[in-house]
């Protein structure tokens, strides 16, 4: 049986934020947020206040990481256990988000495991406690509409994609304030995660008609608006905000693919000197992309929607397979555009920390073997064997094509 899950409501536009949060019904609310940024706008601020107006209590959680860990989830599920709230609001990136989800599971069922969680649709019915908002900053992951979380257990380190319908947010609220003073970086790896979010989601062995025209649709806005984003047009990055959240509302329900299975093994796995060499997830996703398109192209069915989404950005003539040669060669030039990588080979993490060839062999076999027990990859075109990963990473690591 096939099923289409959104959030309840979800309101979009400049400053709606303020008017969404004063007008909800309850006595206390959590607010789960990450570092700096949020408190820095002034929007955790003005988050605090909508609710005190609504005459709620409210506790705010500050301090999600990047990639926040199962450590801060059982800290933050805790805290929620002792506070208990109606609601639990979370603002930021898609990391406090991710986070705030997996807490409430968490709190609602303080008996719950996360090895449990990590069953793909395991989750206890929630809501028993707690309703749910999200208020994202960032264009990409688009968590505030999705049935997804990603959690990090860096004693392993492996990223954990935890999926059930459950955690889809009752609330999302779409606020451009939100994204217009985000660093051109993060607009480029959010963007590009947005846009691997849609095709895998069309190509997707789950895609169905409701989820295929969010995906296109998503495509088309992201080819048409990212560069602009990255090059400060405000009204080019509301858009982009809008074009994520069509984007998650497609792989929500349509599933995701192997770009994402590859990119949950390799995100948190590689060391420089005892420290960890973060690949961003958005920045994996656009390295990755083109050699999984050329990885199931092989897949007919794929081909033809590869071949679709070529024609729906303006590429004209030829084969189905000329159609593909170029959509790759589209996406590269616009991951150009937005001065991101082409291979992991190249990837900086930003603080001087790079994968070092030996690092990477070293890891090659596990992450293979990681990626293809994903709960992502059971909705990819083709199912590839331990030996076909490991090709592919090869591949995503030296930036050589991929033809098997």
């Amino acid at each position: 049986m096939a099923r289409f899950t959104l959030p309840r409501d979800l309101y979009h536009g400049k400053g709606v934020m303020k008017q969404v949060l004063s007008g909800l019904k309850g006595k206390k609310a959590i607010i789960v947020t990450g570092g700096s940024s949020m408190r820095k706008g002034g929007f955790l601020d003005k988050a605090e206040q909508a609710l005190k107006k609504a005459k709620m209590e409210v506790y705010i959680l500050e301090g999600v990481e990047p990639d926040p860990s199962v450590t801060t989830v059982m800290k933050g599920a805790q805290i929620m256990q002792e506070f208990q709230p109606d609601w639990i609001i979370a603002i930021g990136g898609g990391s406090p988000i991710d986070a705030a989800k997996a807490m409430w599971a968490f709190y609602e069922y303080p008996d719950v495991t996360f090895e449990s969680l990590c069953i793909p649709f395991n989750f206890p019915e929630l809501r028993k406690k707690a309703h749910f908002v999200a208020i994202p900053s960032t264009s990409g992951t688009a968590t505030e509409v999705t049935a997804f979380s990603v959690i990090t257990d860096y004693e392993k380190g492996i990223k954990y994609p935890l999926a059930d319908f459950n955690i889809t947010p009752d609330i999302g609220i779409i606020d451009y304030e939100l994204v217009e003073s985000l660093p051109p970086k993060q607009v480029a790896y959010t963007g590009l995660d947005a846009l691997t979010h849609a095709i895998e989601a069309y190509v997707s062995t789950a895609a169905c008609n409701f989820t295929d025209g969010l995906a296109l649709h998503a495509i088309k806005l992201i080819f048409q608006n990212l560069k602009k984003s990255y090059d400060g047009d405000m009204k080019a990055r509301a858009v982009m905000h809008d074009a994520q959240c069509l984007a998650g509302m497609a792989f929500s329900n349509a599933l995701l693919g192997i770009v994402h299975s590859m990119a949950h093994k390799s995100g948190a796995v590689f060391k420089q000197d005892g420290q960890t060499v973060h690949i961003v997830h958005g920045c994996a996703n656009a390295m990755y992309l083109p050699k999984v398109i050329q990885y199931n192209a092989k897949n007919l069915r794929a081909k033809k929607r590869y071949a679709e989404i070529a024609a729906l950005i303006g590429i004209r003539g030829g084969t189905q397979a000329n159609k593909v040669e170029k959509l790759i060669d589209a996406i590269n030039k616009l991951r150009e555009s937005v001065n991101v990588p082409s291979c992991i080979k190249d990837y900086d993490d930003g603080h001087g920390g790079k994968v070092s060839e030996e690092e990477f062999l070293s890891k090659l076999e596990k992450m293979a073997d990681d990626a293809i027990g994903d709960a992502c990859t059971g909705s990819n075109p083709r199912i590839p064997t331990h030996d076909e990963m490991v090709e592919l990473y090869k591949a995503c690591y030296y930036g050589t094509d991929v033809d098997f």
